[in-house]
């Protein structure tokens, strides 16, 4: 039978005052694993380290505890040196009371690097060995779905382990997620940060998972004010995450921050333990060296091979450059970065050798004569770029096609000229742009053309913003006879779509001829990513016209919303 139970809750609370640098070789080793950090050095007045203490809290993870998924399911968690140090310096240092030292506990690491069974393991260490009569201990996130994640590995550790389904029951019923110690009159609840204003009590564990995606600290008020009761005497609010963007109100950053501080000996707070696993801005994102420091359970959890591909494709899609830094380096970056590799685009114009684009489009579009076609409409501002796309599926002779058009007043051509420093006037003369007369641009030219269209290809359906289109909307809709569906600029909306279309360029499942000023607004486009990975164009970030773009992605939005398909191609691109 283990003895992990009994062993981690012997020792608890001796309340013996020992001098703080008489650690053991071996944990000295371990904790200084650690990143940066020294928690001899660190030490409070009367804060001891308890060997056995950290001796017996990694037995319990040993012995107790075992892996719920993947190729490790039902064996024992057998920690890595820097788990150990973790756990070690949670439950073995103590203050003179005899209690925890530590309070605060920032788990600062990349994707993949199990922070979540590491988190799950901790709360129920401390469910079951803290020997805390009525504890309330809770493992909370921006969602239930997310909090739900730790709960559920937890749940299944108990499951898996007789000494505790023994001891602990399980309830996941639907708003009940729960485990309860009976004998302790204890429990670990699921709450979530909509939840958060009706959680009250006193709690003695809190595990925050993903701090990153909380969109303010609303979450962390409530449950750092609930740990306030002077019953408690070793409460622990832990945050697991990787890196936020640079935005403000970001309760991650602010954590992070100060967990830097202490880290860095600027600020003392010997009850807050920085665990902070990252690569540095400054250092070549792109080198095994860096990934490591950020990564360390390399070649364990994170396969050496994975880190490669992802870098792969972050290098070949500037937008997923933020995204591997910062999940998978911990590197703090911006919401706005380019979209696309230039280079990549050219590589899927489908021009055969010496093929000009304008003639490209004239082949195309007798090619495509009498095929279905989906349609995204940008109409942007009256005076300035306004733009069509046509995206046609893929068959077993060609990829998909996109055709643009574009429109803008004629009367300020040169004044447009002067701002985007672009050719308005050769474009035209190519016939890539048309020029409405005055200062306007006319939607009834734009209709005039989609009737034309219509009479070449069959158009299933028009997407389109409603922002500035409600009256050519309806006309199109009453007079014209289109299908109309709004696609709104916004995450919900195009993010799916944005990604489809970086993967079929990327794999060259999409051609798009070469079209100029749909080329020059792929270099101008930065997008806007969120904590959940989706992302948008962002109009105000990107530095010049993007409407082909925006078109492109809204046409796609209701090709795939029609076709009632899932994106294979956004998937490999791994965003």
């Amino acid at each position: 039978m283990t003895t992990g139970v009994a062993t981690a809750r012997g020792s608890a609370r001796k309340g013996a005052r020992r001098d703080q640098h008489r650690v053991p070789a071996k944990w000295r080793k371990l904790l200084a694993l650690i990143p940066g950090y020294d928690c001899c050095a660190t030490a409070g007045p009367g804060d001891w380290f308890d060997a056995e203490a950290a001796d017996n809290a990694v037995e319990f993870f040993e012995e107790c505890l075992h892996h719920i998924e993947g190729a490790l399911a039902g064996k024992p968690f057998l920690l890595e040196s820097w788990e150990k140090a973790i756990v070690g310096a949670i439950f073995g240092w103590k203050r003179s009371s005899g209690y925890r030292r530590y309070r605060e506990v920032l788990l600062y690491v990349a994707r993949k690097n199990g922070k979540t069974p590491i988190a799950a393991g901790l709360a129920l260490c401390s469910l079951v060995t803290d020997g805390e009569i009525g504890a309330q201990n809770v493992c909370a996130a921006a969602d239930v779905d997310q909090a739900s994640l730790l709960f559920r590995h937890a749940a299944g550790m108990v499951d898996l382990e007789p000494e505790l389904s023994s001891r602990l029951e399980v309830f996941r019923g639907i708003g009940q997620r729960a485990i309860h110690y009976p004998l302790e009159n204890s429990g670990l609840k699921v709450i979530s940060s909509e939840a958060a204003t009706k959680h009250g009590g006193n709690g003695h564990l809190a595990i925050i998972d993903e701090l990153h995606a909380q969109k303010d600290r609303d979450l962390v008020d409530v449950l750092s004010t609930s740990m306030a009761s002077a019953n408690r005497m070793q409460p622990l609010l832990i945050y697991v995450t990787t890196a936020d963007f640079d935005r403000e109100g970001s309760i991650c950053n602010e954590k992070y921050e100060y967990a830097c501080k202490i880290r860095d000996r600027v600020r003392d707070d010997h009850a807050f333990l920085p665990i902070i696993y990252e690569a540095d801005r400054t250092e070549n994102w792109k080198s095994k060296r860096v990934w490591a420091k950020a990564n360390p359970n390399l070649g364990v959890s994170v396969s050496l091979e994975y880190l490669e591909r992802e870098c792969r494709k972050a290098q070949d899609i500037p937008a997923l450059e933020n995204t591997f830094k910062r999940l998978h380096l911990n590197m703090r970056t911006e919401q706005d970065v380019r979209w696309m590799s230039i280079d990549k685009w050219d590589e899927s114009s489908g021009l055969l050798p010496g093929e000009m684009p304008e003639v490209w489009r004239a082949r195309l579009m007798a090619e495509l004569r009498g095929q279905e076609c989906w349609v995204g409409m940008d109409l942007s501002k009256k005076i300035d770029l306004t733009a069509l796309s046509l995206v046609f599926d893929a068959t077993q002779h060609r990829p998909a096609i996109v055709l643009p058009w574009f429109w803008m007043p004629g009367e300020n051509v040169r004044a447009f000229e002067d701002r985007d420093k672009v050719s308005y006037s050769a474009w035209h003369r190519q016939g890539f742009i048309e020029f409405s007369q005055g200062n306007e641009v006319d939607q009834q030219a734009i209709r005039k053309k989609l009737r034309e269209l219509r009479g070449i290809f069959r158009i299933l359906e028009i997407g389109y913003d409603d922002w500035n289109a409600m009256e050519i909307a309806r006309q199109l809709r009453e007079e014209d006879g289109f299908k109309m569906t709004i696609v709104k600029q916004q995450l919900r909306d195009m993010s799916e779509p944005m990604k489809q279309l970086q993967a079929m360029i990327l794999s060259r499942r999409l051609f798009h001829g070469g079209n100029p000023i749909l080329r020059w607004n792929t270099s101008c486009t930065t997008v806007f990513e969120d904590v959940n990975e989706n992302i948008r164009p962002n109009k105000k970030k990107s530095s010049g016209r993007i409407d082909g773009v925006v078109a492109t992605i809204t046409a796609i939005a209701r090709w795939l919303e029609r076709s009632e398909r899932v994106s294979v191609y956004a998937k490999g691109v791994g965003v």
